[in-house]
């Protein structure tokens, strides 16, 4: 047999001088710990009553958000103190009609999808280079507005539910995924901003900021990524609002101003001042939907032109 190769010769230890600590300047977001365990026993738990309690409504519960709905995981999902093999064989245990599009079903779908954008982003490195997974909407001509940037990132745009998403984003570290949704079609086609200033500010305040799933949500908002939403898909935020959060609680509960607002109109307050002859400490609309999405519609089929 060969003899062994020799081990290397010994190297002379010379001074390494310390890398410099890294400074984050982020600025730190309170969170309740009731909901995003830090610790993974408190993981294991919040998963384990999920599936047992929770998976099985998740389908009718999941889009509003003025009730707890969803498992609350992606926090320990995104810092690693679960995995989505845990989560998986816990759901099975628990609801094993899963697999079969049972109990549980839906709620493995969302898994699926973050899943699959980690697979995308892998696959696809341009993806988290700030390149859109569609070439040709890279020539959309974006809006620069700083003020109406600023405005969404302040939850001021005179649309509630958009406002109140905002906000919870901004005091908690945390948005519901319907929210998400509004928030992110309100930005890129409302306001005609480009969907990557809102991908950068997601993961500045998400506690459960993870690059792939928040790239994905992003370009599916802005119909720029794979299998995203089509571009003519625009949400109106008012109507978004009365179908998800009906009776305006998740608004008042994150809009003070907005309390004394009765009934259904909260969701359009301006109306309802005008006719009441009271001035609210609310902002009027940035923008008019109507015209925004003609803009935008515009906007998009001008860059598909050269496809």
């Amino acid at each position: 047999m060969p003899e062994c190769v020799a081990a290397p010769k010994v190297r002379s230890s010379g001074s390494i001088d310390p890398a410099p600590s890294i400074t984050l300047n982020y600025p730190r977001q309170p969170f309740d710990t009731a909901h995003f365990p830090v610790e993974e026993k408190a993981a294991i738990a919040q998963l384990r009553q999920f599936c047992q309690n929770g998976a099985g409504e998740y389908e009718q519960q999941r889009d509003f958000p003025a009730v707890e709905g969803t498992s609350r995981l992606s926090a320990s999902l995104a810092t690693g103190e679960l995995s989505p093999r845990q989560c998986l064989h816990r759901l099975l245990a628990e609801q094993p009609q899963a697999l079969d599009g049972g109990a549980g079903s839906i709620w493995l779908n969302e898994l699926i999808w973050r899943e699959f954008y980690r697979h995308l982003i892998t696959y696809y490195p341009s993806l988290c280079k700030h390149r859109p997974f569609i070439v040709w909407t890279d020539r959309v001509q974006w809006q620069s507005n700083s003020a109406h940037l600023k405005a969404w990132q302040e939850g001021k745009t005179g649309y509630p539910i958009v406002d109140a998403a905002m906000r919870q984003l901004n005091t908690t570290g945390w948005m519901h995924n319907r929210l998400r949704m509004i928030t992110a079609s309100f930005l890129v086609k409302d306001l005609l901003i480009d969907w990557r200033e809102g991908e950068r500010y997601f993961m500045s305040q998400l506690i459960d900021g993870d690059l792939a799933a928040n790239n994905g949500g992003w370009q599916w908002a802005a119909s720029t990524g794979t299998d995203a939403a089509p571009y003519f898909r625009i949400f109106n935020p008012t109507t978004q609002g009365e179908k998800f959060d009906r009776e305006g609680e998740f608004i008042r509960r994150w809009l003070p101003e907005l309390r004394d607002v009765p009934g259904k109109v909260v969701h359009e307050p301006w109306k309802w001042a005008q006719k009441a002859g009271v001035t609210l400490d609310y902002p009027q609309p940035i923008v008019d939907h109507k015209e925004a999405r003609l803009r935008t519609l515009a906007a998009y089929e001008e860059a598909r032109k050269g496809a």
